[in-house]
């Protein structure tokens, strides 16, 4: 197929581009890099531009693409309740100025890279996509109101369209080409693997007194390369018209200590942490059942265990201290 990547120089999107190329799909990124890196894609796949440029953006579409994959966002829950501006003009109104440029280019399939955050606090475990979605998060809401658009131009237009839910991403490539490089950087496994490296003192541990086996939160680890299989599966099924969403973990869940104790174990360093209070809005547990993709698409986690996970990141973090250093 022919591809089309908002977002694809980013560390998820670079993924699955790596992964899309592998398979024969042609593929162009469009990336604004303000938060991906050119390294991170080949050269020639990259267009730099704005969602928000209408015309650069019909111009880089109008190439005869089969399925636009849509990974450019905003992500940083914290960030979306300071400036929720800023999430909604990105995540939400850009998202809708590149539907109307799919539909000037005839473009009818898209997948989409949504969020567990829009299912906000978890009223059972595992999580399934039933789950009723109340986001506690501007992040989380941009997530869901950007599905529902879907919904209605699905209804109206015959887009077609995947929308897949994620829990925790974490890894890098296996052959440590690409990696995880976010600045700042919020999530767990790269913040201890820099610590590892010595760039940080200590790992913070948010809340010790969770109802959890060891008082710390749970969260479900999906191997990046597990993510971006799940978006060629979706991609191959959607038809015009329809619309699916799925969720994508491991169905394991493992406590920030229990991934400390991984960690120190993979590097063989002593990766101290230092205990303070709990964030606000942070649930003890968020597991995924990913049964529906897995029945529905054929999926199949490849790198399930956490610590194989957390290996191929160390390998990428240990051979690029300073990220993509651009």
């Amino acid at each position: 197929m022919n591809v089309f990547v908002t977002g694809g120089a980013g560390y998820i999107g670079s993924h699955v581009v790596r992964l899309l190329l592998e398979a024969g799909h042609r593929v162009r990124v469009y990336d604004n890099l303000a938060e991906g890196h050119a390294a991170a894609v080949p050269e020639e796949t990259l267009v730099r531009g704005d969602l928000m440029d209408a015309r650069t953006l019909v111009e880089a579409l109008d190439d005869g693409f089969d399925c636009v994959m849509h990974f450019a966002a905003h992500c940083y829950v914290g960030e979306s309740m300071i400036n929720p501006e800023k999430y909604y003009a990105t995540n939400v109104v850009a998202g809708l100025r590149l539907l109307t440029a799919m539909r000037r280019a005839g473009v009818r399939r898209i997948v989409f890279s949504s969020s567990a955050a829009t299912y906000g606090e978890p009223e059972q475990i595992p999580i399934t996509e039933e789950h009723p979605q109340n986001p506690i998060n501007a992040y989380g809401q941009t997530k869901l109101d950007f599905e529902h658009a879907l919904g209605f131009y699905a209804g109206a237009y015959g887009l077609g369209y995947a929308s897949l839910r994620y829990f925790n991403a974490a890894g890098a490539a296996p052959d440590g080409a690409i990696g995880e490089d976010h600045d700042p950087e919020t999530h767990l496994v790269p913040i201890v693997l820099q610590v590892a490296l010595g760039q940080r003192k200590s790992v913070q541990i948010f809340g010790t007194d969770y109802q959890t086996r060891d008082g710390t939160c749970v969260r479900d680890y999906i191997h990046v390369c597990d993510l971006a299989q799940a978006h060629i599966l979706a991609m191959e099924r959607i038809e015009p018209g329809k619309g699916g969403w799925y969720n994508l973990g491991n169905g394991n869940g493992y406590t920030v200590r229990e991934v400390l104790q991984v960690a120190r174990k993979v590097t063989g360093r002593r990766i101290p942490a230092e205990v303070g209070p709990r964030r606000p809005g942070d649930p003890p547990e968020l597991v995924a059942s990913s049964a529906k993709i897995m029945r529905e698409l054929g999926w199949k986690p490849q790198y399930p265990d956490l610590e194989i996970i957390i290996e191929t990141a160390w390998h990428w973090h240990e051979a690029h201290p300073n990220g993509y250093g651009d």
